[in-house]
């Protein structure tokens, strides 16, 4: 049998609790003093009673040191608990059953004003002893998250944040004069990160203006919007309507190619639908959703729906090689028609607001036709045709109507190997920008707790 000892100083122990005490051991920067939590962070306990006749807002807080957004808005006769609290902008918010997972951050303005449940904490910050930002830096460091885990207890999956114990945490705080020495080091690194997020913005930019180019694509800004009397070629018409009529005007024309509509080349397949009660935590089919599609049209697999399989979906929605994977609904308009091509077969199926375009043509190239959605004539086009509503819709019949030049397949081919290079050149950028942010956390870190 191996004891082992440690010695703790008095004046440091916040907790009796064996095990809160080793997790909370930690080695820190001497020069500063360690300050408890609870005497920066001040809870607060604004309450209100949801009106059945009053719209709210709602907010998430994302795992891993995401931040904090807006959910949604929502009726008040539609929210059922009716107790909640108030939050404003700037405020420290906190989940109570994802703390552990890194589900906290700051109140942006977008949130100011929203209602949170008894399931969040909202804490006012008391700037003369920590920066907002610097308090920030600190919940992105694995130590802090150290601290929320340790003060997290229950069965696994359902862990709760204990409050008196979190904010019980002493850490090391510098003053504010050498906090804002320290923030200034990190945006140092941060400035570096801009540079190189202006170096991917300009590849991107270069990709468009290469493929509009070697089509020989312009676009139209021609607004007859305030034209009384205005005429429309019966050989351009889709469909009839007023509305759809004024909206026909083409945005872009090619002077080397003909426009043809998506509809003779594919086919829009929607996604899988269930019940909220077939939910799993895990295992089952795994659903890929519109926040699976980055905003940068490329895939990420945060936040899986994982769906048990007595749903019964069909194998046509699983993502298959050659897809081209697209969010068609969303209660934002900026979502509408992300794409992602897929290049091999995936154990993942989409949800009922995603879909994929499948190519049933020889002449249309998937890849090709991903170029295209990916640069801003698409994005024009669903601006021009989407009208505002709780939740915006690509239907199948709008997206047929979406006319594209179809080149030869080498002269695709050649698009599809020239942009695949300079994407390869915005990898590279980005993972630099990852390794430099890593670095800035880092040397903020080794600052902090040494």
């Amino acid at each position: 049998m191996t004891v082992s000892f440690q010695k703790l100083r008095y004046k440091n122990l916040s907790n009796w609790s064996v095990a809160h005490l080793l997790a909370n051991q930690f080695n820190y920067n001497e020069d500063f003093k360690l300050e408890r939590i609870g005497n920066f962070l001040l809870r607060n306990k604004t309450q209100i009673s949801v009106d059945d006749n009053t719209i709210y807002k709602r907010v998430t807080i994302r795992l891993y040191n995401k931040g904090v957004k807006l959910r949604d808005t929502e009726i008040g006769k539609k929210i059922g608990t009716k107790k909640q609290f108030i939050i404003k902008q700037g405020q420290f918010l906190m989940s109570k059953i994802d703390a552990r997972n890194g589900a906290f951050g700051i109140a942006t303005e977008e949130v100011d004003g929203a209602i949170i449940t008894a399931d969040f904490f909202a804490y006012d910050i008391d700037e003369t002893k920590i920066l907002p930002q610097f308090l920030v830096l600190l919940t992105t460091t694995k130590q802090f998250q150290r601290f929320a885990q340790s003060a997290s207890s229950g069965t696994t999956g359902r862990q709760r944040m204990d409050e008196k114990k979190f904010l019980d945490v002493k850490i090391p705080l510098p003053s504010i004069k050498k906090q804002n020495e320290i923030i200034d080091k990190y945006l140092e690194k941060v400035n570096q990160v801009n540079i190189l997020n202006a170096l991917i913005e300009e590849k991107s930019k270069q990709i468009e203006e290469t493929i509009l180019s070697t089509l020989s694509i312009s676009k139209s800004f021609n607004d007859s919007s305030n034209k009384i009397l205005q005429f429309s070629k019966f050989s351009t018409l889709t469909s009839w309507g007023v509305n759809k009529l004024l909206l026909n005007k083409e945005i872009y024309k090619s002077d080397k190619y003909h426009l043809q509509p998506l509809r003779t080349y594919c086919t829009l397949i929607r996604g899988v639908t269930y019940k909220k009660s077939s939910e799993l935590p895990s295992g089952g089919y795994k659903v890929l959703r519109a926040n699976n599609i980055n905003l940068d049209n490329t895939l990420n697999f945060d936040e899986i729906k994982y769906i048990s399989k007595t749903e019964q979906f069909s194998d046509e929605k699983k993502l298959r090689k050659n897809d081209v994977f697209i969010c068609l609904a969303s209660g934002s308009k900026k979502h509408i028609g992300k794409v992602v091509f897929i290049d091999e077969d995936m154990d993942y199926y989409f949800g009922g607001f995603m879909g994929v375009i499948r190519i049933n043509s020889e002449v249309l190239m998937p890849d090709y036709l991903n170029l295209i959605l990916n640069t801003s004539l698409f994005n024009d086009y669903l601006s021009s045709k989407i009208f505002g509503s709780n939740i915006n819709n690509l239907n199948s019949e709008l997206l047929y109507d979406f006319k594209i030049p179809i080149p030869s397949k080498d002269l695709q081919m050649d698009l599809i190997n020239l942009s695949g290079k300079m994407k390869s050149e915005i990898i590279n950028l980005k993972a630099q920008i990852q390794n430099n942010n890593e670095l800035a956390i880092s040397q903020f870190e080794q600052e902090i707790f040494n």
